[in-house]
């Protein structure tokens, strides 16, 4: 598959950039100078604000909302409904009435790296960094960053553990192998590292 697919009912700005092969699919929206790698999917009703950055073989599910300035790399999955904000101090005015623009307000940056994972309905609170291959559990707040492989889970997020490439719960031991693909982890200090396949 060499075409992007638009569903006929998406609003896709012409100034967004599509890869090749990726779907969107009914009433998602992509906003202008936003950019979608090769091979996603966009489920429907979710939302990629402008310029975005998404890379390949990611999976954005339904109702999933991507507010700038938001980088998100190959092959993360975001669930449905999961929600990305950018303002901690989040106000419609300014302290004298006036309604805000882009001018008046400060967007914190958040990067997901590879193959992290983001359960459905998470929200993660801007200017984070999800590490790569980490596990955000479904309908968590995420306030802190989040280390490479980490599994966190509740409101607020908080760390219960550790997740193979493969998504599976590594067993909390030093040398950890993983019971499902044989992928072989040390994990010390806070930090998980692949240390060899099975």
């Amino acid at each position: 598959m060499n075409e992007a697919f638009i569903h006929a009912t998406a609003d896709v700005s012409p100034q967004a950039i599509i890869g090749k092969g990726t779907r969107i699919w009914n009433n998602a929206q992509v906003r202008e100078e936003a950019s979608v790698g090769e091979e996603c999917i966009i489920g429907k009703d979710a939302y990629i604000d402008k310029g975005v950055a998404v890379g390949n073989r990611a999976k954005i599910q339904n109702g999933a909302l991507l507010y700038r300035p938001l980088r998100v790399g190959d092959g993360v999955f975001i669930g449905p409904q999961a929600l990305f904000a950018n303002d901690l101090t989040p106000r419609a005015v300014t302290p004298e009435g006036a309604l805000k623009s882009d001018e008046d307000w400060q967007q914190l940056p958040t990067t997901v790296l590879e193959g992290a994972s983001i359960g459905a309905q998470s929200t993660v609170l801007p200017g984070l960094t999800i590490g790569a291959w980490a596990m955000v559990a479904a309908s968590s707040l995420v306030s802190h960053d989040v280390p490479a492989h980490r599994l966190v889970s509740g409101v607020p997020a908080r760390p219960v553990g550790w997740v193979c490439r493969c998504g599976a719960r590594l067993p909390d031991t030093e040398d950890a192998i993983c019971s499902v693909c044989g992928r072989r982890y040390r994990i010390n200090d806070e930090v998980c590292q692949e240390t060899g396949s099975g």
